[in-house]
């Protein structure tokens, strides 16, 4: 199945070159191009994109509105988004995973990782690029928004939901473990594991696994390591 990419970027050179990039490869295409966070919410339904390519600083409505609006429509829940900045971790980049973002990857990033992370993207998993290291995104998303308590209780709550056994495996998917590392942890078969993740995710509403790491922070089950 060919991976439907759409490209949102103000900068029509760098979307030139990401279209030539993308439509290179015999598995993915281009099927639009927005300039603006407005026309690439309009694309993403119009041209069925799988997957955006979304860059946070775009004049009018920005990256950051554009993802949250696509990530909260019923119609968009298969559209799975990139977001490509040219600082590794910021704050924008946290509210963006919050927003429904998959992950994101910097813009001096090499082809190939751009291209794995669409297909990482595309295959429903988390994708923090090589540059950003667990702990500082945990960090980051422990601070918290404005006016936020230090973490939701509603998520919290929520989590009565899970099984002991799918906390486990929460646990370690914000630890940025695999499947199949986790199934290494827990002793039991990746397919377990992904039969885990897949409950968790749906009794938690979560879109993908970035959405679960969010959750685990925000709900306070897990909590970053102090750098040392």
């Amino acid at each position: 199945m060919t991976i439907r990419v759409l490209l949102a970027d103000d900068q029509a050179l760098l979307r030139s070159a990401f279209r030539v990039l993308v439509d290179s490869e015999p598995d993915m295409e281009v099927v639009g191009e927005a300039s603006d966070g407005a026309e690439a919410v309009r694309l993403a339904k119009e041209q069925r994109a799988d997957v955006v390519l979304m860059d946070i600083r775009m004049p009018g409505t920005d990256g950051l509105a554009a993802t949250r609006m696509i990530s909260t429509d019923p119609s968009l829940a298969h559209v799975r988004i990139v977001i490509l900045t040219t600082f590794e971790v910021d704050d924008y980049v946290v509210q963006s995973l919050r927003a429904g973002a998959s992950g994101f990857l910097g813009k001096g990033s090499e082809p190939e990782e751009l291209l794995a992370a669409i297909r990482v993207a595309a295959g429903g998993e988390a994708l923090l690029s090589p540059a950003a290291t667990k702990g500082l995104i945990a960090r980051f998303l422990a601070q918290g928004e404005p006016g936020d308590d230090d973490h939701d209780p509603a998520r919290a709550e929520r989590l009565d939901a899970l099984t002991v056994r799918e906390r486990e495996v929460l646990v370690q998917v914000a630890g940025g473990h695999s499947n199949d590392e986790i199934a290494d942890r827990l002793e039991v078969s990746p397919l377990t594991v992904k039969t885990h993740v897949n409950r968790a995710m749906s009794k938690l509403g979560a879109r993908d696994r970035a959405q679960l790491v969010v959750i685990a922070y925000e709900s306070g089950l897990v909590r970053p390591r102090a750098e040392g």
